[in-house]
């Protein structure tokens, strides 16, 4: 399975849309100190939101469609409202 994901880090509210084809290890890596965009000296980042797909291409033009800060990201984030931390 491949998963387009929403985390956001407890302290700072930030959040990060992402891709992957296996959650528990991209957790670890996004939580794992690093010169990635994502590392924080402060609070830990969870998962808030995970849409499933089979196919890799479909998962990969979701995320590319979220991340273009269009409307898409919008209505996601705005339906997500309540469960961001």
């Amino acid at each position: 399975m491949h998963a387009v994901y929403v985390i956001q880090n407890d302290a700072t509210k930030e959040t990060y849309i992402g891709y992957t084809s296996n959650l528990k290890a991209r957790i670890k890596a996004h939580n794992a100190s690093g010169k990635k965009a994502t590392t924080r000296n402060d609070g830990a980042w969870h998962y808030i939101y995970i849409e499933l797909f089979r196919s890799k291409d479909d998962a990969q033009e979701r995320e590319k469609k979220l991340k273009a800060h269009g409307s898409a990201k919008q209505k996601l984030l705005l339906r997500l409202r309540k469960s961001l931390l």
